[in-house]
């Protein structure tokens, strides 16, 4: 029997991944062509996105969810982003997933303190 998760469960994953630096984990949520746009950045393809996953990974402490909230193939994940070089940041990151993988991501915080912390 096969076993389809919801858009939701692969946040979860995506998100427990990330906090626990899977990136090959990861690397299976993402669809090839998955198109990613935030404040520090935008990235198309798994490639670029991993990488931009990997490099604020080195300074990641913890994710601090402190909501989910799903609806259909979309999910938005409200979390505190904690890391070692600025305060914890309250973040939004809205997913859309089609056919079993994560296709858009957009997040959006205030990135001063981590600009200003990885300018140190």
């Amino acid at each position: 029997m096969t076993t389809t998760k919801t858009a939701r469960e692969i946040a979860e994953t995506y998100f427990t991944s990330w906090e626990a630096g899977d990136f090959e984990t990861i690397r299976g949520l993402l669809a090839e062509d998955v198109d990613f746009v935030g404040p520090l950045g935008t990235a198309s393809g798994v490639e670029q996105a991993l990488a931009g996953l990997q490099g604020l990974g080195k300074v990641l402490e913890k994710i601090d969810v402190q909501v989910r909230v799903a609806d259909g193939d979309d999910v938005i994940t409200w979390f505190n982003l904690h890391t070692s070089i600025a305060p914890a940041a309250p973040t939004a990151n809205w997913m859309h997933v089609e056919d079993g993988k994560i296709a858009r991501i957009r997040v959006t915080f205030d990135p001063r303190g981590l600009l200003a912390g990885f300018g140190k």
